[in-house]
């Protein structure tokens, strides 16, 4: 059989051929949809943790750690497909609050407990103090630097104020600033040049900036809200803040300028915290304390700290 093919058909099949060629490769690239943006839904049981849940980080590998996954004093691990176990147990009567990952792999621990900072060898789950500061209130939440330099905050519940501590590669303790209110969230801005801390019991986010060596100044009000309280918070690259509304049920995204850009409804009024993980960066895992558990929702632009993890 003599099959007849023009001139103009071929040249029609050589640009359909290039043109598959072409953007086939950027859809292989795209990541898969992982749902509808800015809607929450459970990713682990209910009452998995206590009502203690808190400080979730994602490691390079996209393993979701949490603290106090069955009882107190334990450091949970949650797989992506959103099943949980103990990772490890905390000595010596230690109770966790903040996780952050080094650059190199090791995991921190706020222990507020004992007025530490653990770190945790991911290998070996190895538990040692990487620092200790008796004067410490308690350390609450923290955050990390691209040097690997943590920012711890340290509340005083009773009387309602608190400090914010830098902890240097050396484990050397250094007080940045006293007696501010009762500090609890804190994050470093995506370029290193801004701290973020707030305040729980005055409902207010403050920016300062942050100098190369560590030091900060020129404290400004980012943001103030006029009910309920403050726990954690998050950077995405762009500089956004995603903080977790406490009592009131609801994630809100501020912008780098203060504005409020959205507020995310969760399914619980006691969200704790939260990180940023998934398989592009875009995945936000929240702890929340009423139900003893975690949700995730999805946002456009990846977690600050998920993409220098990355590096």
């Amino acid at each position: 059989m003599k099959i007849n093919i023009s001139g103009n058909s071929i040249i029609r099949f050589l640009s359909l051929t290039l043109l598959f060629v072409e953007i086939a490769p950027y859809n292989q690239a795209q990541p898969a949809s992982a749902g509808p943006l800015y809607e929450s839904s459970v990713f682990t049981a209910a009452h998995s943790f206590t009502s203690g849940i808190e400080g979730p980080a994602v490691d390079r590998k996209g393993v979701l750690y949490a603290v106090n996954f069955e009882k107190q004093g334990t450091i949970g691990q949650v797989m992506p497909g959103g099943k949980g176990s103990i990772f490890v147990e905390l000595p010596g009567g230690s109770i966790g609050n903040g996780i952050r990952f080094h650059s190199d792999g090791r995991m921190f621990i706020a222990d507020y407990k004992n007025h530490n900072i653990l770190q945790v060898n991911m290998a070996s789950k190895q538990l040692s103090v990487y620092a200790h500061e008796p004067k410490m209130n308690q350390p609450n939440d923290i955050a990390i630097d691209d040097k690997n330099r943590l920012y711890a905050s340290d509340p005083n519940w009773g009387n309602g104020s608190g400090n914010i501590w830098r902890i240097d590669t050396d484990g050397k303790v250094t007080l940045l600033e006293a007696n501010a209110g009762t500090t609890n969230g804190i994050e470093v801005s995506p370029d290193n040049k801004t701290l973020y801390v707030n305040e729980t019991v005055q409902r207010r986010v403050w920016a300062y900036d942050l100098a190369a060596d560590g030091g900060i100044s020129n404290k400004r009000l980012l943001i103030e809200f006029p009910d309920f309280g403050m726990d954690g918070m998050r950077c995405d690259i762009k500089g956004n803040l995603y903080i977790t509304r406490h009592g009131k049920g609801i994630i809100v995204k501020v912008s780098p300028a203060g504005k409020v850009l959205r507020e995310i409804q969760v399914g619980g009024k006691q969200p704790s915290n939260l990180a940023f993980g998934g398989r592009n960066g875009c995945t936000v895992y929240v702890t929340l304390q009423d139900n003893g558990n975690i949700e995730k929702f999805q946002v456009e632009d990846p977690g600050r700290e998920w993409k220098m993890l990355k590096k």
